[in-house]
């Protein structure tokens, strides 16, 4: 009796106090986890026949990309100013998994915030050139299991999570804004 009494305080704490971030531990409290899903492809005996399976659906092979001989600098470019950046690093979460270079973007922050110049002046040739070179489009790759599903069979009950160096994210963010601003100066963009 006295551990029932005890269970329904300590609820009864939890929630008069919950903030948005503690309900999902009360949810789990109510609920517990869900069940472990096991990633089953009968096509898929070894892990690494798993790895294959999944890279073949969800990033099938692409015909190599044109040999660039020369790059070309456009005229019509705009340099990238560490307002820019700034901007882009305002809206990066310092808690967001450090993807491959294992840089978080608290340290980016922080390089910025000693050096504004620094990361403008190595994007900037790559914006102005329009070269995305391939080392910076590799990534981490995280497969996540899709709620729901009758069965775990087939690699379509399955959605990958991709995790891209954090310097191209810094520029992807940079990209983005440019391309927004421009789509709703050309009236691209149906206003809200």
């Amino acid at each position: 009796m006295a551990i029932a009494s005890a269970k329904k305080t300590r609820w009864s704490d939890i929630l008069s106090s919950a903030t948005p971030h503690c309900l999902w531990t009360a949810k789990r409290f109510v609920f517990g986890r869900p069940p472990q899903r096991v990633l089953d492809l009968p096509e898929a005996s070894y892990p690494t026949e798993v790895a294959e399976t999944l890279l073949q659906y969800f990033s099938p092979p692409k015909p190599p990309p044109p040999l660039i001989l020369r790059l070309i600098r456009h005229e019509d470019y705009t340099p990238l100013t560490s307002e820019e950046i700034s901007r882009a690093l305002d809206k990066s979460s310092n808690t967001s998994a450090p993807r491959l270079d294992h840089i978080p973007y608290s340290v980016w922050k922080s390089v910025h915030r000693l050096k504004p110049s620094l990361l403008s002046s190595l994007r900037d040739p790559l914006l102005a050139l329009g070269f995305h070179p391939p080392s910076l489009k590799k990534a981490l790759g995280i497969v996540l299991d899709k709620p729901g599903k009758p069965s775990y069979h087939a690699a379509s009950s399955f959605s990958v999570i991709v995790l891209l160096r954090m310097l191209s994210k810094i520029l992807h963010r940079v990209v983005t804004s440019r391309l927004s601003a421009q789509a709703t100066t050309c009236s691209l963009i149906h206003p809200l």
